[in-house]
């Protein structure tokens, strides 16, 4: 994986997104992901809704240490294994009191779908152009 982040944002911890335990459920990484993806895509150019749109077809994550409110998560995003249709996105999850070390990690593997069909289309040219 390069050293240097891809994409990178910022997402405050929610009252919310803790759970009966006091820290943030491991769900709510998820909406994390999500979130940055979204981020990500707008500020790239690239629209999520058309003719094909992105695809989560798999996704996990592992926990190091749990988060509390309040906090602000610093997310970085490293992508590689460009296919045809499809590449993978890798996220570190940092706490704002350690921006060292990451207390999650996550992944997702993103499939460009044609709307119309619900198969599988080439990723759209900008898209291969991160690479």
């Amino acid at each position: 994986m390069p050293n240097n982040p891809f994409y990178s944002c910022q997402i405050p911890v929610r009252w919310g997104d803790m759970d009966a335990f006091g820290h943030v459920n491991n769900t709510i990484y998820f909406r994390y992901f999500e979130e940055t993806r979204f981020q990500w895509m707008l500020e790239k150019g690239i629209p999520v809704v058309g003719d094909s749109y992105p695809v989560v077809v798999t996704i996990g994550a592992t926990f190091f240490r749990p988060v509390f409110h309040p906090d602000t998560l610093r997310i970085d995003v490293f992508i590689s294994e460009p296919g045809r249709s499809s590449f993978m996105a890798t996220y570190k999850v940092y706490s704002s009191a350690d921006q060292e070390n990451p207390c999650s990690e996550g992944y997702s593997k993103i499939v460009w779908v044609e709307k119309a069909t619900g198969k599988s289309v080439a990723l759209p040219d900008a898209v291969r152009s991160w690479f």
